[in-house]
């Protein structure tokens, strides 16, 4: 895990690696400066000697400025090297996933990567923070102290032998128990995202049902979850600060009772003994930064591990780099292809199926009976458990990933479009198609009346998620954009419920005649949107019940017949 996370660090090595050396110096400037004043006051206050003084003042504050100096200079490196690595992190992240499958992405909750993105990132580039700068300065600052205390004082480092166990074993048991309640306000952050997310996407459902109040429920539910785990952890924190004067009283007590005896019998001075206490405050605060430094990480390693967890997950589909670019036409064909989405599911059940290139063909069925499983395959969204999917003669698994899904557009009925013009998304499937190309995608979608209609035409303003265009319109951009990408197959799941039935009459007569060499796969509940295809199939629980032209079917098919008797009395079907 380690292994995978540091090797992020890549090009912020050199940061990474000065920072420790900054913090040496910075910890060394300090400490030297207290012996200083010691001799300041041994030296040259008690003998008069003010020469002597302006010489040491001029090298405690030459000192001083050095700290300050390595200070700040290593403050920036590690701010620096953390955020790097925080970002390279990130794109790493957004990258697998980007090249994740779909079976890939099922593994994981939408909420739980961007929980990973975000809140876990920011809890390994802090960690990474303390971890070359808190975690070199706190146990440097220990050690050169307590060697400050042996040669000021002597006999006085026995107060340590005493005070430092005490501390350290008060600390062990305060950060234990304020470990699960971090870890647990951390984890809360996936149920925290995942009912943002969900509200947001469906703030229209929301709204329609009046559920706000529901909902801020839900919302307060997750948020309260966050706010008692760090309460809690917060609460045990706050002993710290009453141990830490407590135990720092109780030394200053004891280096001075001592102090003043050895200062009697001529075995210390009164500068040592002012050295003392300020060796004190370091010793004893530098146990608690390493102490909170070994809790940050040990709380940042759940975020380590489920970061990992992505980085180190190889996808399950191979892209074949160097397979086959050219495909040769927009036939397909299913031999024996059986499909789960899942070790023990099945989903469909020996499939064999020919479409010619250039047919248009439908898909119905039932919900849950495979229609949109079947066409995921063709594009290879998902491989096949058995058999195989051939396009233009091969096997979709000797294409080179991204040239099968170069010829392969799929329409589905939820629409994406994003921030930009109308113009912008439409070059998604074609970022060098000319205005030309546009206006004639959008004819054959009828995307183009309403797109003219408005006041900037193709350079009208899509909000995000297309909100200022309805349903039907965002679904006919949608296949003006599929069919930009000029492929030899085009999918299209539903992906006309959202308009009358006239236009989609239209939308499927101009597919027929303007791209006649294009292969049309319709799926759709409506049995006007596949009435006129070449072949109509009939899907039922994984398997192909019947195929056939909608003459045929009507005569041959019970369920067909049903279907469409019932669409033609509930007026759904073109006249």
């Amino acid at each position: 895990m380690l292994k995978t996370l540091l090797s992020r660090v890549r090009e912020y090595k050199k940061f990474a690696f000065i920072t420790p050396l900054l913090m040496v110096g910075e910890v060394a400037m300090e400490v030297l400066i207290p012996t200083l004043m010691a001799l300041i006051v041994d030296t040259g206050v008690t003998a008069g000697n003010m020469d002597y003084v302006f010489r040491v003042g001029i090298i405690i504050v030459v000192a001083a400025f050095l700290s300050l100096s390595f200070g700040v200079a290593g403050a920036w490196t590690a701010s620096k090297a953390s955020a790097g690595f925080a970002t390279n992190i990130r794109n790493d992240l957004y990258s697998r996933i980007m090249d994740f499958s779909f079976a890939d992405v099922d593994k994981f909750s939408t909420s739980s990567l961007i929980t990973r993105m975000t809140t876990d990132v920011q809890n390994v580039q802090q960690s990474f923070q303390m971890m070359i700068r808190i975690c070199v300065r706190s146990p440097i600052m220990f050690i050169f102290a307590i060697i400050m205390v042996y040669h000021n004082g002597g006999a006085l480092s026995l107060v340590f032998a005493v005070a430092i166990p005490v501390v350290a074993v008060c600390i062990f048991f305060i950060f234990r128990r304020t470990y699960t309640s971090f870890t647990n306000a951390f984890r809360g952050y996936d149920s925290f995202n995942r009912v943002v997310q969900e509200n947001l996407n469906g703030i229209r459902t929301v709204k329609a049902y009046v559920r706000e109040e529901e909902q801020l429920g839900k919302f307060e539910e997750a948020t309260e979850t966050i706010r008692a785990n760090f309460k809690k952890g917060q609460t045990i924190m706050a002993l710290m600060g009453p141990l830490m004067m407590t135990v720092t009283y109780c030394c200053m007590i004891a280096i001075s009772y001592i102090g003043a005896r050895l200062i009697n019998i001529g075995h210390m001075e009164t500068g040592e003994l002012m050295s003392i206490y300020t060796y004190t405050g370091q010793i004893l605060s530098s146990l608690v930064m390493t102490g909170m430094v070994i809790v940050m990480l040990s709380i940042a390693h759940a975020s380590m591990v489920r970061i990992a967890e992505v980085l180190n997950t190889k996808p399950s589909m191979d892209t074949n780099e160097n397979g086959e670019t050219a495909v040769k036409d927009g036939s397909v064909e299913f031999d024996h292809v059986s499909f789960g989405y899942g070790k023990n599911s099945k989903v469909l059940s020996d499939i064999n199926l020919n479409i010619k290139s250039g047919q248009m063909i439908g898909i119905i069925g039932n919900t849950g009976s495979g229609k949109t499983s079947l066409i995921s395959l063709i594009a290879r969204l998902y491989d096949v458990s058995n058999g195989s999917v051939k396009v233009g003669g091969k096997d979709v698994r000797e294409y080179n990933l991204n040239a099968l899904r170069n010829e392969v557009s799929v329409v589905l009925q939820k629409n994406t479009l994003f921030s930009g013009t109308v113009a912008e998304n439409l070059r998604w499937g074609n970022p060098e198609a000319t205005d030309a190309d546009i206006k004639a995608a959008c004819d054959v979608a009828l995307a183009s009346p309403f797109i003219e209609a408005m006041k900037d035409g193709y350079n009208s303003h899509v909000e995000q998620g297309g909100t200022n265009f309805s349903g039907g319109q965002r679904q006919r951009l949608c296949i003006a954009r599929a069919l930009l990408k000029k492929p030899k197959i085009l999918i299209m799941d539903d992906s006309t419920s959202a308009v009358d039935t006239a236009t989609d009459s239209q939308i499927r007569k101009a597919l027929r005649e303007d791209v006649k060499d294009l292969t049309k796969i319709i799926i759709s509940q409506r049995l006007s949107s596949v009435m006129d295809a070449d072949q109509i199939i009939m899907m039922n629980n994984g398997h192909i019940q019947d195929i056939g032209t909608h003459e045929e079917l009507l005569s041959r098919d019970a369920d067909y017949r049903d279907l469409y008797e019932t669409q033609t009395r509930g007026g759904n079907l073109d006249d």
